[in-house]
Order: structure tokens, then C-alpha cells, then sequence
């Protein structure tokens, strides 16, 4: 696989406070998604917790599509898209994650899910879609080597910690192969759109898997505490975290947006120290600082900022 070199855009599209309140309100929204299922994984199976978040959710945006006047998808070849779609961004991500959530603490897996972008680039490399340039190979090592910081000196495959985040990185593979999927076949779907119809599809396969892995009618009835946590998870880290980071894609672009993968792990840490007393050790921070670095590098940001100050020169 060829390494090249990257001639970097004369214009970009800018952020302005607005833009970044968003980001920032973003983050807080997405590092929500940890701490609202490790509440309520105490009382939910995690295949029933996954089917509630993405059903609620598509409830919650359904009347969008009726505002914005988007038809629904006609037959099984309209619907194949955003089935597929919905099998490698919500169904097998989401269930890896509140898995890995039973076995390491919900900062823990949000730290993994940041190396997000790394597996996105790699799997757009192998795949044709981008070039490997230079400093998305930097990136990607230091990435890994951030994740390795993270699982610490332990190399024992079985142990907690290992499941976990072995789990939490099978998300990232998978979220690296919806962006190509949602690159290649559904470039042309109104967003809305596209985040309503993958998350019909995906609450009918997670139905079918809840009843039949979890059969929820056989559980006990959670207390009030746990279905806030569902509704948050469903409503504020899912229906609205998608309607944010369409307006920031829209208006500022996929690249600045993709910014908000250093910001998550510091708003789920948070949450769950203050509020799930949640403990952080000293190697999970400087992992996600190295993890943090890693994205940096790829974005390429901090390369252009040294450029133009006339720093090296």
C-alpha cells in the first residue's frame, strides 16, 4: 500500500462559536451514550437496551421526515441501503459497545470508540476510497499505540478489561466500514433521511435478536431510574446528537466535525466519575491524550497552525 504525499486545500470550511458551542454541546450528548447505558445496564440486558435506544430514537425522528416531505424508501431494493447501513453502524457497533460496557467502565470505552477515525481511514485505504497519505499513517500508529497505553501492561487475553476492549474496538471496525458504505450508496440521501430509515431498520433486526438472545418479556420491570437513562439514550445521545452533527457536517464540513472524537471521551470520563464514581487510573488519561494526539496528527490541523505561524521557517 503506497504512502504519498498530501497537497493540503487552499480553502476549508471555517467554524465559528456558533459552530464550536455546537461541537462542544455535541460531545456531551455522545459521551452521554456511556454514562446513560451504564445506568441502565444494572436493569437491562444489553440486546433490549440497544432495541429501545434505536426504536425510541426513530420514533422521535419519524416526524421529520414528515416536515421535511422525504418519502419513504420504495421495496426491498430501496430499503437494501439503509439495511445494510443500519447492520454496520447501529446494530453490531451499538451491541459491541454496551457488551464491552459490562466488562470496563463507560470512559474506558468511550476512549476506544475515539480511535474511530483510525480504522475509518485504514478502511478507506484498503478499500480505494482515500489515499494513505503520510500523516494518516503517523496517525494510526500513535493511535494504536494510544489503545495499547490504555489496556496497560496486561497482556492477558481473557481478563475483563481485554473483552472490553477488544469489543469496543470491533464498534470502531465497524463504523469505519459504515463511512464507506454511506460514502459509496447513500451520498445522495437527505440526512435526516438517512439517520431515520437505518434506525427503522436496525429496531427490527434488534427486535428480532432482543426477543430472541434476551426475551425481555421474561425480565423484571425497571425502575424510573433506568427508562430516563433509555430515554436519554434514545432521545438527547441519539435523535438529537444526529440533528447536531448534521448541522455541523452541513455547515462546516465532515472534516471539523470529526473533531468531536477528542471531545467525547472527556465529557463520558467526566459523567461517569462524578456521577457512576467511576474510577480514572493514570495510564487511562495519558492513552487518551496519546489517542487524542493521534487524531490530531491525521486531521492534519496542528501541521497547518505551525505553517502559517511561519514556525520551522
Amino acid at each position: 500500500m503506497a504512502v504519498v504525499q498530501e497537497r493540503l486545500p487552499e480553502t476549508e470550511l471555517r467554524m465559528d462559536e456558533r459552530d464550536w458551542s455546537r461541537l462542544v454541546f455535541l460531545s456531551v450528548l455522545w459521551g452521554g451514550t456511556f454514562f446513560f447505558t451504564g445506568v441502565a445496564l444494572k436493569e437491562l440486558p444489553p440486546l433490549t437496551l440497544v432495541f429501545l435506544r434505536l426504536s425510541i430514537a426513530a420514533l422521535i425522528l419519524l416526524p421529520m421526515l414528515w416536515i421535511n416531505r422525504i418519502p419513504f424508501p420504495v421495496g426491498i431494493a430501496g430499503w437494501r441501503p439503509y439495511a445494510i447501513m443500519a447492520l454496520i453502524n447501529n446494530v453490531m457497533p451499538f451491541s459491541l459497545i454496551v457488551m464491552g460496557q459490562t466488562y470496563i467502565p463507560g470512559g474506558t470505552a468511550s476512549v476506544v470508540n475515539a480511535t474511530t477515525p483510525v480504522f475509518t481511514v485504514l478502511v478507506a485505504a484498503v478499500f480505494g476510497e482515500e489515499k494513505l497519505i503520510l500523516r494518516r499513517v503517523a496517525g494510526v500508529l500513535l493511535g494504536l499505540c494510544g489503545v495499547f497505553i490504555l489496556k496497560g501492561f496486561d497482556f492477558d487475553l481473557g481478563s475483563r478489561q481485554s473483552i472490553g476492549i477488544a469489543l469496543c474496538l470491533g464498534a470502531t471496525i465497524c463504523f469505519g466500514f459504515s463511512a464507506l458504505w454511506a460514502t459509496r450508496k447513500l451520498a445522495g440521501s437527505p440526512p435526516i433521511g438517512t439517520a431515520t430509515f437505518q434506525l427503522i431498520s436496525a429496531s427490527v433486526m434488534m427486535l428480532v435478536l432482543a426477543a430472541v438472545f434476551d426475551r425481555p418479556w421474561q425480565l423484571q420491570v425497571p425502575g424510573y431510574v433506568t427508562w430516563l437513562a433509555v430515554l436519554g439514550l434514545a432521545s438527547l445521545s441519539t435523535a438529537l446528537a444526529f440533528i447536531i452533527f448534521f448541522q455541523i457536517v452541513i455547515r462546516s464540513g465532515a472534516s471539523n466535525v470529526m473533531l468531536v472524537t477528542l471531545l467525547v471521551p472527556v465529557s463520558a470520563i467526566l459523567l461517569g466519575y462524578f456521577i457512576l464514581d467511576e474510577r480514572i487510573e493514570g495510564r487511562e488519561i495519558i492513552g487518551a491524550l496519546v489517542i487524542g494526539s493521534a487524531l490530531l496528527v491525521m486531521d492534519g490541523r496542528v501541521f497547518r497552525l505551525f505553517s502559517r505561524s511561519g514556525v520551522g521557517t
